[in-house]
């Protein structure tokens, strides 16, 4: 995105009242420079700001110092660290912990991404993690994108809500989405599209991301019930991912049009 358009974004956000931007997607410390200047712009608004990156640039602890230091002084809010036997493949796994050793010396909070697909294989990963005393977060591997083409262990457990905080997602494009994994998804329906920024204010895509119902269902009540009102098996519900529930559920023309029917007939069947 060229950065003079991004700066005027950032500015359009802040006026929007939007509280927190997190630059990823790609490798944002790429563009040192351009990210630098968005995020003393964000500093300048008040708004949280946080840089998704695999710590590439870590690779002494001189090198990771600087970027940290320049980092903060701009008034980055968090750094969070990829970390995954996927990344690790293209970038050591003692940059992660020389990356967290500057953020813990230098006083920037962070905290590692662990993305892993809970398989025994991913366990001296974790194990690595914990030795090191990192601080970190599992996240679940997504299966879209090239993460398609792996194998998936079957899903077991108890029957979860599903629900999603639906962080809206911003593309050099600048077409907005409801949701962060929505791009390359949702082919049918375009469901989680708000609108490109060519066209329309942040203030209005916004205003229809906050005001969508079946969004908010999402948000508050969960997927798991809305699967449920369509008819989907219980036994079914739970052999499913939650972005996956959520594709099967409205990637289909079908199951959108009945929800939206659902909604507006009966608006209180969602609680309990």
């Amino acid at each position: 995105m060229d950065l003079t358009k991004a700066r005027a974004l950032v500015a359009e956000m802040a006026t929007a009242d939007v509280k927190g931007i997190s630059f990823t997607a790609g490798e944002p410390l790429l563009y040192l420079n351009d990210l630098i200047a968005l995020i003393r712009l964000c500093k300048k608004y008040g708004i949280y700001s946080r840089v998704v990156t695999n710590g590439f640039w870590a690779k002494t602890r001189p090198q990771a110092n600087d970027i940290v230091s320049a980092l903060m002084a701009a008034g980055l809010s968090q750094l969070r660290i990829s970390f995954s036997r996927w990344h690790q493949a293209h970038v050591s796994r003692e940059n992660i912990v020389t990356a967290a050793a500057s953020c813990q010396k230098l006083g920037l909070d962070y905290f590692v991404s662990f993305v892993t697909d809970l398989s025994e294989t991913d366990a001296p990963y974790e194990q690595f993690l914990q030795d090191n005393h990192l601080k970190y977060f599992p996240e679940p591997l997504i299966y879209f994108g090239r993460a398609q083409k792996l194998n998936r262990p079957e899903v077991f457990g108890d029957y979860p809500s599903n629900q999603c905080a639906m962080n809206p997602y911003l593309e050099p494009t600048l077409d907005m989405f409801a949701c962060c994994d929505a791009g390359s998804r949702f082919t049918e329906t375009g469901f989680l599209h708000l609108g490109n920024l060519s066209n329309h204010s942040v203030a209005t895509l916004y205003g229809k991301y906050e005001t969508n119902p079946l969004y908010y269902l999402i948000k508050t009540v969960g997927l798991t019930p809305l699967a449920s009102s369509l008819g989907m098996k219980t036994g079914e519900i739970v052999t499913y991912r939650k972005c996956e529930l959520c594709e099967e559920l409205f990637n289909s023309t079908k199951n959108l049009d009945r929800l939206k029917q659902l909604l507006n007939k009966e608006p209180t069947r969602w609680h309990r």
